[in-house]
């Protein structure tokens, strides 16, 4: 008998030969399942091939960021230092020769697991200058490089060539030509200077052009442009030869490698492993290198030869493992926004999967409820449905696999793909038989009970507090791979944001309703009344609105917030226009570029550590970093400096008088000129004599965590040191960029001590470990500049020159931030996509209810127009909510994420960088939705126009 009961029951739900296949049924369901079809090849695709995707765009990112890091210095430069040829009787040396053969060796022990290759960029050898006499010009640096300018290059004469005697071959740029009254042919007498016992003799044999942007260029620019009595000039081999020999000195080649690496290859050293890989590769490649070149390396001892010259074994220095290590930190962070995205384009798609679900049950509900009563079972009906959507899983997997293998990127996530079309394919079998269930079709279908939905809402709202804190307490530190909280968040956050809002937002509509029922017509009770009732059944359309509204405002806020973070870190690492790092190791060099054309103003930053004790209960401080500056420089420089105002305030450094707090002289006035000369300033014994606060022999300084008046004491050089805080430090001063260039190396948790330079004269230049002179001038000439202080190789013991139009051009140029911005733009155009689709299909799954409500009104005398501003009032709480929930969730999201996302590691500067709102971008998101739903409006009153009354009025419904 049960046997017979489920035969019936499957005939029943239509299980007869064509039933559920024929031509009708294929023209009211196939619109909705090719719109499925189409949903599951996105979602597939995005799973099975997105991994892939952003592993690629790390690659291309991390390949840019290394090219960047190598376009102004070497990546890898190996050094040996080589005494004067040793030539026997037979022996034939072609130094130039020897030299490309120890490059040929150092590139062939390049790593093979590197997936490129680390080749040979350029050979130099420089040496000290010798003397000449050319007018004010009185030496010369010779210069040898394998990189040269080749013959087309040459607007006279020819490159330098071996030579026998004591004749050194010379070539010039023609700016060096112009300057010094050269000409081809003309002989230069070399003296001694930085080599001794030169005597030999320059013939300048050729005028090179120095446009366009080589290396040796911006490496050694006094070959450009010669400086301040100085220039260099081009040589063979043979002439380094020749003057080494003559001054019987020791000089240093210079091998300069570049890696060269593509994206695909890059990739593989995305993320912790493929870190330690890279730096595990880069610990082999010294030792390498050093065994194929010299394998009898004595540490230092010259047992190596380079042709006939004696030579140390190789020395490698690189800064790339440090590249490295920075763009790893960098791209987690950026994971963090990518994976948001991503999740956010999962969510809308899965609610659109089940609004599309929805809409197919709601069009099959009253055939199905027919063969229910017929007897058919409710798992029998939603076996057949499940049958007849069967195709969407193959035709979804397979269009997604296509779609995903045309993407750039590999390792495809097949598995996870199949399974995403196996979810999709689930909805619509379990909402037909949860709604045609026993229980489902005998009670009464009214809304779900307030005790589940409060409980249902509770839980939500929990999880979401959970899925944050955890995340905030766990970072995003060491987690490879895709990180299952991070995806997590966003739905949680969305789905609470939606039980939050469906709470909230019919109370105003109701109180406004209420309101309307003053006014003369009944268009405005009707629609709001309808749309605070219902509410509830319009969350997924809810959740769709606010999940697209929330990521694409974050993305916005990210984007805006790192270009303008990234604006400001430059300001605060170079401090001014352009700044000069270890001016205290290099005086001469910096009053160079205080001459340099352009610059208006200078003033000296000088940082020093210490650790004092406090005079009062002889407590620790705590290091702090006390940075001495002329406040009145700085303030004639730059008037809306911080520390400049600060020092002026109270009274430190010549400024006005404050109080109690004053340290100079009522009859000293500050000045306004540019370098602040005219300052006239007592000695401070002086100042203390004329009523001062401040003792003799005490430092006046602004402290951030010390009281006003209180002395704090630590030991230099075995003599003790007192300073009297005269008042407090402006929060604002931390964030000076004049603060910047000796700050940066400093820890952001030290205190701050904040003195004038003229207090600070018993401490030596040495003293002091960060020294920094700052530049200011609106037109600075970058080319002088730099003449003056090239781009340091790395393990220079040179000082640093910081331009901010370079520091900014790179900053622009960064491949991390493009790769980044392209993700979470493809990301959000899926998203707003889907959700206009789910949008259009949650519309269309809502119209009967308002069509069946405009047919009442229009028998009652309703017209057109207020046909329209009735479904526009309906839906307009709805879209206002949304936009709300939205814009509020993505603002809130980088707050709430907390140490998850930390876009300093993007920007640097002394703190996170401040959130900057693209307010133009959400505004035309929030316009965006109401025209859409305007136009849906105009869409839908003008199909109700078309139809007639009794299409949509029937008898016998019960909700008629």
């Amino acid at each position: 008998m049960r046997g017979v009961v489920r035969r019936g029951a499957l005939r029943g739900a239509g299980w007869r030969k064509g039933a559920w296949w024929r031509k009708g049924a294929w023209r009211r369901e196939g619109p909705l399942l090719g719109c499925l079809v189409a949903l599951v090849v996105v979602l597939v695709a995005v799973v099975v091939g997105g991994p892939g995707v952003w592993d690629r765009l790390a690659g291309d990112a991390l390949a840019s960021r290394l090219e960047q890091a190598q376009r102004g210095v070497p990546g890898v430069v190996h050094s040996a230092r080589f005494d004067p040829e040793e030539v026997r009787a037979g022996e034939e040396s072609d130094f130039a020769a020897d030299l490309a053969a120890y490059a040929n060796v150092i590139e062939n022990a390049s790593p093979s697991g590197l997936g490129g290759r680390i080749v040979h960029d350029s050979t130099r050898i420089q040496l000290p200058g010798t003397g000449v006499s050319l007018g004010r010009w009185n030496r010369m640096s010779a210069v040898y490089a394998s990189d040269a300018p080749k013959r087309e290059a040459y607007v006279e004469g020819r490159a330098p060539r071996a030579r026998g005697g004591a004749v050194v071959e010379l070539a010039v740029s023609a700016r060096t030509r112009d300057a010094l009254g050269l000409r081809v042919g003309q002989r230069v007498p070399l003296g001694p200077g930085a080599l001794r016992n030169v005597d030999a003799v320059g013939i300048v044999v050729g005028v090179f052009r120095s446009g366009g942007g080589a290396r040796l260029w911006s490496e050694v620019p006094a070959l450009v442009r010669p400086g301040d009595g100085d220039f260099a000039a081009l040589v063979a081999a043979r002439g380094v030869e020749v003057l080494q020999s003559q001054a019987d000195a020791e000089l240093t080649v210079a091998w300069n490698m570049r890696l060269v690496i593509g994206g695909r290859a890059a990739g593989r050293f995305v993320g912790e492993r493929g870190e330690r890989d890279f730096q595990r590769l880069m610990v082999q490649y010294g030792p390498d290198v050093r065994q194929a070149s010299c394998a009898a390396g004595g540490y230092g001892d010259k047992y190596c030869t380079i042709g006939t010259h004696p030579a140390t074994d190789l020395d490698t220095d690189t800064e790339l493992p440090a590249a490295f290590e920075e763009f790893g930190r960098q791209w987690r962070e950026g994971a963090v926004v990518i994976s948001f995205a991503t999740a956010s384009l999962i969510v809308v798609g899965a609610a659109a999967v089940v609004v599309t679900a929805l809409l197919s049950v709601r069009r099959r509900a009253d055939g199905d409820r027919l063969r229910r009563a017929r007897g058919a079972s409710a798992a029998g009906l939603a076996l057949e449905c499940a049958v007849r959507i069967s195709p969407v899983v193959p035709l979804g997997f397979v269009g997604g696999c296509l779609v995903a293998g045309a993407a750039p990127g590999d390792a495809p996530a097949y598995g996870d793909g199949l399974a995403v079309a196996v979810l999709c394919w689930l909805p619509a079998p379990l909402l037909t038989w949860g709604a045609l269930r026993d229980k489902a079709v005998l009670r009464d279908r009214g809304p779900v009970g307030p005790g589940r939905r409060i409980v249902v809402e509770v839980m939500v709202l929990v999880l979401a507090a959970g899925g944050v804190f955890a995340l905030r307490a766990r970072g995003t530190e060491g987690v490879a791979g895709p990180d299952p909280l991070l995806a997590a968040v966003p739905a949680l956050l969305g789905l609470a944001t939606v039980a939050v809002l469906v709470r909230c937002y019919p109370l105003p509509v109701r109180l406004v309703a209420r309101w309307s029922a003053r006014w003369r017509g009944a268009v405005p009770l009707i629609a709001l009344s309808r749309a605070a009732k219902e509410a509830p059944a319009q969350g997924l359309a809810l959740l769709v609105l606010v999940v697209t509204l929330a990521g694409a405002v974050f993305g916005g806020l990210v984007s805006g917030t790192l270009a303008e973070g990234r604006r400001d870190a430059v300001a605060w690492e170079v401090g001014a226009d352009a700044s000069y790092l270890g001016a205290g190791r290099d005086p001469a060099t910096a009053h160079r570029l205080a001459r340099a054309r352009g610059v208006r103003d200078t003033v000296t930053v000088r940082q020093l550590r210490v650790d004092p004790v406090s005079s009062l209960d002889g407590g620790r401080y705590g290091i702090a970093s006390l940075i001495g500056v002329d406040g009145a420089e700085l303030r004639a420089a730059r008037g809306s400096s911080a520390a400049g105002r600060a020092l002026r305030d109270a009274g430190i450094g010549g400024g006005g008088a404050s109080g109690a707090g004053s340290v100079s002289s009522p009859a000293s006035p500050s000045s306004s000129s540019s370098a602040g000369r005219a300052d006239v300033r007592l000695p401070v014994e002086s100042r203390a004599r004329a009523g001062s606060p401040v003792a003799a022999g005490e430092i006046p300084v602004l402290a951030d965590a010390a009281r006003v008046g209180e002395v704090l004491r630590f030991d230099w050089h075995g003599k003790g040191v007192r300073m009297r805080v005269v008042g407090a430090l402006p929060d604002d001063v931390a964030r000076d960029p004049a603060l910047g260039p000796v700050r940066r190396a400093a820890e952001g948790r030290e205190r701050l001590l904040l003195a004038d330079n003229r207090d600070l004269t018993r401490f030596a230049a040495a003293d002091f470990e960060a020294y920094a002179l700052l530049l200011y001038g609106s037109g600075l000439d970058t080319e002088e500049l730099r003449s003056l202080v090239p781009r340091a190789a790395p393990g220079a013991l040179t000082g640093e020159l910081r331009i901010r139009a370079e520091e900014q051009a790179e900053a622009e140029d960064d491949g991390l931030i493009a790769a980044m911005t392209t993700a979470h733009t493809a990301c959000a155009a899926l998203t707003v996509l889907l959700a206009l689709l789910a949008l259009v299909l949650e519309l269309l799954l809502s119209a009967p209810a308002r069509g069946r409500t405009t047919a009442r009104l229009r028998t009652l005398g309703l017209g057109g127009r207020a046909t329209s501003a009735l479904h526009l009032l309906q839906l307009l709480p709805l879209v206002l909510a949304a936009v709300a929930g939205g814009v509020v969730l993505g603002l809130t999201l980088p707050a709430l994420l907390g140490p998850a996302l930390d876009l300093r590691e993007f920007t640097g500067g002394p703190a996170a960088p401040a959130r900057h709102t693209d307010v133009l971008f959400t505004a035309a998101l929030g316009a965006g939705l109401c025209v859409l739903v305007a136009a849906a409006v105009g869409v839908e009153t003008w199909l109700g126009r078309r139809r007639g009354l009794g299409a949509v009025l029937r008898l016998g419904r019960s909700d008629d």
